[in-house]
């Protein structure tokens, strides 16, 4: 389906934080200055394949008008390096003129969206990849619940989640017009709650929680709120977004991965490829620091495992796959395989992270392996 099993994310985070100031990761990262530098390290690690973004804000600054002078030297780099990228839409930012709860953020959605793909078709991209929104579950939560970023609201998390799916489906709808062999990427947290109690109340409002995780995907394919225009052609690829932080108690603590309650990542992914039926992209994964080898290893072995079981992983999105600076203060995250970029667009790779990216198709083909030739050794003569 992807170009290759291992992907490079380059954050495009675009919101506005609660203090008003507008983020953009994509300059702050210095990414989009140096896109075609970027996207040419890929070469040496055998990635062909990203996720990257538009920004939104920047193309439409007035109703109906685009500039499109951020994204296409994006896309022609892309081309030119011959890197598949699916693209993000909206990755939380969207124009400061438009309010999100009202109509016109759908239809001024969709017509952007159609826009891109009109754009993409006439620059020869015959088979695009989009996530329309990024995180509809993740963004009802931080920006209609707890006002941590747009559109800073408390209370509002299923309304904003509604309005992001009629967003998402409005959009589907208008880049098939322009592109009907377009594929779509939902990608949403990846989490894993439970009670800290024996309590029954505890256990049941804990498992309400963990089952909250489905629910953007349930309300895109019309099973839960059909009235939103939900249908099962609207869910594609599930786009599966897991980090470190992904496990908790109900009200409490996180869970810490090596922890008796700490769940494996493989039963994860098969429960969410029971419930759907669809191909899986283990769409954002990453840690910090230190933490990034083993954090990666882990990763490895899950999705081999999760693959020895059936379900069709489609690759592993190392994010973000450049340092880049929180989100909240500004300081230096070092997630990255690179770090930031100097005056000519050099950028030092973390070498040990680089050389594991490198093996993550052969460790994965080799445990695929192992499997084929078990089943050839069970096969009655």
């Amino acid at each position: 389906m992807f170009s290759s099993f291992v992907m490079a994310g380059f954050e495009c985070s675009s919101q506005r934080r609660q203090d008003g100031r507008r983020l953009d990761l994509l300059a702050d990262t210095g990414h989009a200055r140096w896109v075609e530098e970027d996207y040419q390290r890929l070469g040496a690690l055998n990635i062909r394949c990203a996720r990257d973004g538009l920004r939104w804000h920047l193309i439409e600054r007035s109703p109906g008008r685009y500039d499109w002078s951020s994204f296409v030297p994006m896309l022609k780099a892309a081309q030119a390096r011959q890197v598949q990228v699916v693209w993000d839409l909206c990755h939380y930012g969207y124009p400061d003129d438009l309010d999100i709860w009202r109509p016109s953020f759908v239809e001024r959605f969709a017509r952007f969206a159609g826009a891109v793909a009109k754009l993409m078709t006439d620059e020869g991209v015959s088979v695009p990849f989009y996530s329309p929104i990024n995180e509809i579950s993740f963004w009802s939560w931080a920006g209609g619940d707890v006002a941590y970023f747009n559109p800073n609201a408390r209370g509002r998390a299923q309304e904003l989640k509604h309005q992001l799916v009629r967003a998402s489906i409005a959009a589907i709808e208008a880049i098939r017009e322009q592109a009907p062999n377009a594929r779509f990427v939902q990608c949403d947290p990846l989490i894993h709650v439970i009670a800290g109690s024996r309590r029954s109340d505890e256990v049941e409002a804990a498992e309400a929680y963990r089952l909250s995780q489905f629910q953007a995907w349930d309300l895109l394919t019309g099973r839960q709120w059909p009235g939103l225009g939900g249908q099962e052609r609207y869910l594609d690829i599930i786009g599966a977004n897991f980090y470190p932080h992904n496990q908790w108690y109900f009200q409490g603590r996180r869970i810490v991965r090596g922890e008796a309650d700490y769940r494996p990542l493989a039963g994860m992914l098969k429960e969410l490829h029971q419930r759907y039926q669809r191909p899986v992209l283990l769409a954002e994964t990453g840690a910090e620091d230190d933490e990034r080898l083993p954090w990666l290893s882990y990763v490895v072995d899950q999705v081999g495992s999760a693959l020895e079981r059936g379900v069709p992983v489609q690759g592993i999105c190392w994010y973000p796959f450049l340092d880049y600076p929180g989100w909240d203060d500004g300081r230096y995250c070092p997630t990255g395989v690179f770090g930031y970029a100097d005056g000519e667009g050099a950028r030092a790779a973390f070498h040990p992270l680089h050389v594991e990216l490198a093996r993550v198709p052969e460790r994965i083909n080799a445990r695929l392996r192992r499997l084929n030739d078990g089943r050839l050794e069970g096969r009655p003569t």
